[in-house]
C-alpha cells in the first residue's frame, strides 16, 4: 500500500502547485502587457517610442525629392546625417 500512497501524494502535490501557481503566472503575464509607450527607451538608442511607433530623436527633414537631413545632438556634439535622393549617404560629426 505504501507505493500507491506515495504516488497519490506526488500527484496531489503537483496539482496543488499547479493550482497555486496559475494565478501568479497570470498576474505576471498581465503586468508585462504594458503598452510600449509607457516604457522608457535607453539613452544610447536613436529613437523614442510614441503611440507604439518608433520616432527618431533627431530633427529629420524630408524633402520632396526624397532626400533627408537629420541633426542629432548628443551633449556638445552634433551629428548630421544626410541622404540624397539617389541613395548616397553622408554623416558628419561636429563637437564643440
Amino acid at each position: 500500500m505504501k507505493p500507491v500512497s506515495l504516488i497519490a501524494l506526488a500527484i496531489g502535490s503537483v496539482a496543488l502547485v499547479a493550482i497555486i501557481g496559475w494565478p501568479m503566472a497570470a498576474r505576471a503575464a498581465q503586468a508585462s502587457d504594458k503598452p510600449a509607450a509607457s516604457q522608457p527607451v535607453p539613452k544610447g538608442w536613436n529613437y523614442e517610442i510614441k503611440n507604439g511607433q518608433r520616432v527618431p530623436k533627431g530633427n529629420r527633414v524630408t524633402n520632396a525629392d526624397g532626400s533627408t537631413r537629420e541633426e542629432i545632438r548628443q551633449g556638445t556634439c552634433v551629428t548630421i546625417k544626410e541622404r540624397s535622393a539617389t541613395g548616397e549617404f553622408k554623416q558628419t560629426t561636429d563637437c564643440d
